[in-house]
């Protein structure tokens, strides 16, 4: 059975048992702070787990695509492990329970209809207090007693060991699945019984009177498909079934190599050795990973889920290294895994020319120091080899081969480990505390934290009316100091409040939250009738922002539960803060037009007339099309077009053309904003933020700049309206006062700035080679030839010097007239670089090379390459921080 055919099977078999088929939720959910990476298919029905939320259905099924680091060493050595996977699950949230989930598992396993697997093949467990599934097991299903199992809590219960080591919170037994192969027993699924809530520590006589009862039982269930995939294909690894196996051959091809795995019987074997397809194995599982999390713009990074996905990019541009390929391969995989996976994920396809991209530059920086860092790493173990206990590299050697050379420290563990070396990483993520360079864990065991506002969102949710209306009448139903719920609050508290209604928008997709004030009302009868009447001021709001289906006012005052009160929120911010957005949408559909497809929106921020906006883009954006975007948002906004807004289903969205972003997570129902246009394509994007009702109401747009954010993405900061305006009239001011002072007429500025501009050039240079002949006359030949460290035979000259290039090219030479057997390294800092030359005397170029000396040194400071002469060599780079240490890897050159 084919794996598209696994898992349409698996969800039509649940739909039939009343399960609502949902799409997998994204890989990076970015409103979940307890996870960098989606873990599991229930991560994204935790609301439902616990009641946090109106249920619309009460029985689920998912193919999620999940990622997890916590096995990485396993990848690609085992044959079940992975990053990134799918995890095939059905849930109930108070309906179904023990009973449902196990026949309904054995039935979709045995029966011919659906995977027709051998029963005398499968085996179960069950945590050993579990009576109930076991009765089930045993006397229902007629499992023999002999196939089922009854384990501890460590591995028969979720979380693993949770009712004598926690953590508190939901929790429950399993019982899982297992199939029989030549190699032993494989589990293929597991059934988690969430029934119990853990509070607090077991009794010491060992009893579990900590597990409550949860009023709602509930079923989470998780198969893995690529298990599954392997067990009906009758393969012995999950990289070799339908959808893995053609990816690592073309990681093998791009290698240039074939891919042959020697067999787990042994009987064949392999020209192909187990570490090299290990590797290749490991390369498959790595660039699948990537690429899902690149297309949902996650990029390569130094923190939290950015830094996994550089970690496990550099785990596989080293596998192919350690093989003999020194250069990028990587990206050329990206359509393999686009079309091996187009049936489930058909989006893929549209991004691969981006996704291959960030790979590609990501693979060219890690590659111009990896020689460098490999050294480093076996010079380091060398020092350690031979003691009379087992190494340790420590935390400082880690963090520094990290820092120099972008060297993961779970390589350099893997190294080590090889070799008998301990590694000590509570040392090194001191180091990481020490230079703010925290990197993240992408499991963060926080699936369920305490929320004070739980009860609150069972039962309500902030209806949101300020599209339409500017005040509205409300009622406080919540109010939290300190995280803590209260009855009611004095002013010179900060707190914060929920409202049943609300005109303040909370802060979401990239835009401010509004501010304003909560005013009392002693008749909201009366105020309605006469909107004239006096309203006093309750309570100050600072911010408002979005906690699920609620809007949580930040601010203080007198207020306490059960008040009304009139919502107002400042319109002149909120007219401003709509001018912004409405304009962002048209730079985002500019840029589009501009640039490519690619040029997607990878962050913003909207405030009060100015506008952030980050995309992406692999090369700065050229001032011209900047001021052809510019002029051409300008004149829509002078052909006025109306800006529509209409709610729809998001399928009729995106068949209109709405832009949509990989990586969100968008409901049923959405909101797109449409602001037709001729000299700007129409721009459709689905939004709920504010915005102008037609495009002259944003009055003016100017870029302010256009930087680098990161590799791959670019930002453009730009005004609108007032902001606008006031800038211009600031730049036309200090035009004029430049004009004045130079007296000419401001459309010569330019010219006579490029004229004064060549004329300081030129002074400047005559100055230089003034003073680098005073410095050159300075330092005595003699002098540094008598300061020379002798290593290993050759006298090393080794400085930085305070002249220019030139002036140090000559001394290298007139100290190869006066000396013999002589190296030197010679260090010229400037503005924003650091240039090093070197050069040997022609007695040593035999033995020693310019060019290899140079090519050893460079990388520490930030250069990739070096050329020049066996004698003579020149490169640099862009960080003189590190000169000492260059110093001190020239002397263990010759060394």
């Amino acid at each position: 059975m084919q794996t598209n055919e696994l898992r349409e099977k698996y969800l039509s078999f649940f739909e039939t048992k009343g399960c609502v088929r949902k799409p997998s939720d994204v890989l990076v959910p970015r409103w979940d702070p307890s996870v960098l990476f989606t873990p599991a298919g229930m991560n994204q029905f935790k609301d439902h787990f616990l009641g946090r939320v109106k249920l619309e259905f009460t029985r689920a099924t998912t193919c999620q695509k999940c990622l997890r680091t916590g096995d990485i060493d396993n990848v690609g050595r085992t044959a079940f492990h992975h990053t990134f996977f799918e995890m095939l699950g059905n849930f109930s949230f108070g309906d179904y329970f023990k009973r449902e989930a196990i026949h309904w598992a054995w039935e979709f396993l045995t029966e011919k209809k659906w995977l027709g697997i051998d029963p005398g093949k499968l085996s179960a467990t069950v945590y050993k207090d579990d009576h109930e599934a076991a009765k089930i097991w045993l006397e229902e299903i007629k499992i023999p007693q002999k196939r089922l199992q009854y384990l501890d809590e460590d591995e028969n219960f979720w979380p693993a060991s949770a009712p004598s080591q926690g953590p508190d919170g939901v929790c429950g037994p399993c019982s899982e699945i297992y199939h029989d192969t030549p190699d032993g027993a494989v589990e293929i699924w597991n059934l988690v019984f969430t029934q119990f809530n853990r509070v607090g520590e077991p009794a010491p006589n060992g009893e579990h009177s900590n597990l409550r009862p949860l009023p709602s039982k509930n079923i989470d269930t998780g198969m893995g498909l690529e298990r599954c995939a392997a067990v009906l294909q009758g393969v012995d690894t999950n990289y070799h079934i339908d959808i893995l196996r053609p990816l690592v051959e073309a990681a093998a091809e791009v290698l240039g190599m074939k891919y042959e795995p020697t067999t787990k019987a042994g009987m064949e074997r392999s020209a192909m050795t187990e570490d090299a397809a290990r590797r290749l194995r490991r390369i498959a599982d790595h660039i699948r990973a990537c690429a899902f999390a690149v297309h949902e713009n996650v990029y390569p990074g130094n923190k939290e889920e950015k830094y996994v996905i550089r970690r496990l990019l550099r785990r596989a541009v080293l596998d192919g290294y350690q093989m003999g390929h020194k250069e990028p391969f990587l990206h050329l995989l990206v359509p393999k895994v686009a079309e091996l996976m187009q049936v489930p994920y058909p989006d893929l396809s549209e991004t691969t020319t981006r996704v291959a991209k960030v790979i590609e530059t990501e693979e060219e920086h890690f590659i111009g120091t990896v020689d460098s860092g490999l050294d480093k790493c076996e010079k380091i173990f060398s020092a350690r080899a031979g003691g009379a206990s087992p190494p340790v590299i420590s935390g400082a050697e880690a963090f520094d081969m990290y820092q120099t050379f972008g060297f993961p420290p779970e390589l350099f563990e893997t190294m080590a480990a090889e070799r008998g070396f301990g590694f000590d990483w509570s040392g090194y993520k001191k180091e990481m505390e020490h230079h703010g360079e925290i990197s993240g864990s992408a499991e963060k065991n926080l699936l369920f934290k305490d929320d004070p506002l739980a009860e609150i969102k069972k039962t309500h949710k902030t209806e949101f009316v300020g599209y339409e209306h500017n005040e509205c009448p409300a009622k406080v139903i919540a109010i939290l100091v300190d995280g803590k719920l209260v009855q009611e609050v004095v002013g010179g508290v900060e707190c914060d409040v929920v409202l049943d209604k609300t005109t303040f928008y909370g802060e979401k997709g990239g835009q401010v939250g509004d501010w304003g004030f909560l005013g009392s009302i002693d008749d909201i009868s009366e105020y309605e009738k006469d909107e004239e009447k006096s309203v006093g001021i309750a309570f100050s709001v600072y911010s408002a922002k979005v906690d699920g289906e609620l809007i949580v006012h930040h601010g203080d005052g007198f207020l306490k539960i059960g008040d009304t009160v009139l919502t107002s929120h400042n319109p002149f911010t909120r007219q401003g803060v709509a001018r912004a957005h409405s304009a962002t949408h048209m730079l985002h559909r500019k840029l589009r037009e501009s640039l490519g497809a690619h040029a997607e929106q990878q962050g913003s921020k909207v405030d009060e007339d100015v506008l952030r906006f980050d995309f992406t883009n692999h090369q700065a954006v050229d001032k011209e099309t900047l001021q052809d975007i510019e002029k051409d948002v300008n004149k829509a906004i002078l052909s006025a077009q109306a800006v529509e807004c209409e709610e729809m289903t998001v399928e009729k969205a995106r068949k209109m053309g709405a832009i949509m972003l990989f990586g969100e997570k968008y409901p049923e129902h959405v909101r797109v904003i449409r602001i037709r246009g001729d000299l700007i394509e129409d721009s459709i994007e689905l939004c709920g933020g504010t915005h102008v009702k037609n495009t002259s109401e944003i009055g003016l747009f100017k870029i302010i700049s256009e930087s680098s954010v990161a590799a791959g993405i670019r930002r453009i900061e730009a005004l609108t309206g007032k902001k606008a305006v006031e800038k211009v009239m600031h730049d036309s001011a200090l035009l004029q006062s430049i004009a004045t002072t130079l007296k000419i007429p401001a459309e010569k500025i330019p010219e006579r700035v490029q004229s004064l501009t060549e004329q300081v050039k030129q002074l400047q240079k005559q100055a230089k080679t003034a003073d680098s002949r005073r410095q050159t006359v300075a330092v005595n030949v003699d002098d540094l030839i008598k300061s020379a460290e002798t290593v290993n035979g050759v006298k090393l000259i080794a400085c930085e010097l305070s002249t220019d290039v030139d002036a140090a090219r000559q001394l290298i030479d007139q100290i190869k007239q006066k000396a013999t057997g002589v190296a030197m390294l010679f260090a010229i800092k400037g503005d924003d670089k650091v240039t090093l030359l070197t050069g040997v005397s022609r007695d040593l170029v035999d033995k020693y090379s310019a060019v290899e000396l140079l090519r050893r040194v460079v990388p520490l400071v930030g250069g990739k390459g070096a050329g020049g002469r066996p004698d003579f060599a020149q490169g640099g780079g862009s960080d003189a921080s590190q000169l000492a240490e260059v110093f001190v890897e020239a002397k263990k050159f010759f060394g």
